[in-house]
Formats: structure tokens, C-alpha cells, sequence
């Protein structure tokens, strides 16, 4: 035991403000980094002509997640952001950017979680709820995926990009 915590390392960056901007882990056999030290270009995806990243006092609305060892891990990579251009216009950049990973699957009630193991596939929510100018669009599969959900905001849009990959198996890499 007292081996193991020996070899166990813990270091953080801050930002501007002494507020924690990225924490590493390390430990033998698990990594560990949180951070808000991203954006829509870490989710592999363009930034919206003009938008802006949404940010509330202490809330960056960014995070970027990695949790991994030799034979599994997660990353998640996710950011918020403001554009004064209605959504509809927000709908269009994302649907281009997000093609160049294949065909964009459009949800209007959302995206719908996938538990089976046997079925590789993105699908969308039929229980949601529509709503004018809201629609998550998204491309991959459930271990690899690309998702942007957009959704209006006063006379404007707030959307967010994230970016998801999950390895299971032995010789995945992240």
C-alpha cells in the first residue's frame, strides 16, 4: 500500500485568478485529468464565426475529462457558447463541420443513451420534447462520438460541442 501511494503524483495549474484550471493524477495503472482548459477545436469541431464562450462567475462551461488505465478509459471534451445569430444559422456551420466525420444524425427530442453492446449506433430520443431552433446533431458511434446541441437563447443561440470516446478493450488507444 505504501508503495503504491508513493508512486502516486497529484499536480495542478492554475489560472489567472488562483482558480484550478487542470488537475493530474497519476496513479500506477489509472490516469486522471480534469481540466477547463478546452474548447469546440479539443471536440475536433470549428468555433462558430463570432461566438463567444459562455461563462458565469466561477462556471467556465468547459471541461475536458480523462480518465484511463491500461485496459479502459473515457474522455470527454465539452465547451458552451453564446452567438447573437439565431440558431437555425448555428444549425448550419455545425451541420457542415460536423459531416466531415460522416452523416449527421439530427434529433430534434435529443440524443438517446446506448446501452447495448450489440448495437454500434447513435440514435435519437422519440420521448423528448421539440422545441423551436433547439436540435442536437451528432455523428459516430457510441464509443467515438461528436455531438452539438443547439438550442435558442433570447434573440441569439447557445450551443455546445462535445467530444466522446470510450475504449474497452486491450490495445485501444485514446
Amino acid at each position: 500500500m505504501v508503495a503504491a501511494l508513493a508512486a502516486c503524483s497529484v499536480s495542478t495549474q492554475k489560472d489567472s485568478n488562483g482558480e484550478d484550471k487542470k488537475v493530474d493524477v497519476k496513479m500506477p495503472g489509472l490516469d486522471i485529468h480534469v481540466g477547463s482548459d478546452t474548447g469546440a477545436q479539443d471536440a475536433g469541431l470549428s468555433v462558430y464565426p463570432g461566438a463567444k464562450a459562455k461563462q458565469e462567475s466561477s462556471d467556465k462551461h468547459r471541461a475536458n475529462v480523462q480518465i484511463g488505465g491500461e485496459d479502459f478509459g473515457i474522455k470527454v471534451v465539452a465547451a458552451t457558447y453564446l452567438s447573437e445569430d439565431p440558431p437555425q444559422k448555428v444549425i448550419e456551420f455545425y451541420r457542415k463541420d460536423l459531416s466531415k466525420y460522416g452523416k449527421v444524425l439530427e434529433c430534434p427530442k435529443g440524443l438517446k443513451e446506448n446501452h447495448d453492446k450489440d448495437n454500434e449506433e447513435l440514435r435519437c430520443d422519440e420521448k423528448g420534447t421539440e422545441e423551436p431552433g433547439k436540435l442536437d446533431m451528432a455523428v459516430g458511434v457510441p464509443s467515438k462520438q461528436h455531438i452539438v446541441a443547439v438550442k435558442p437563447n433570447g434573440k441569439g443561440t447557445e450551443f455546445s460541442t462535445v467530444y466522446v470516446q470510450v475504449k474497452g478493450k486491450a490495445g485501444e488507444t485514446m
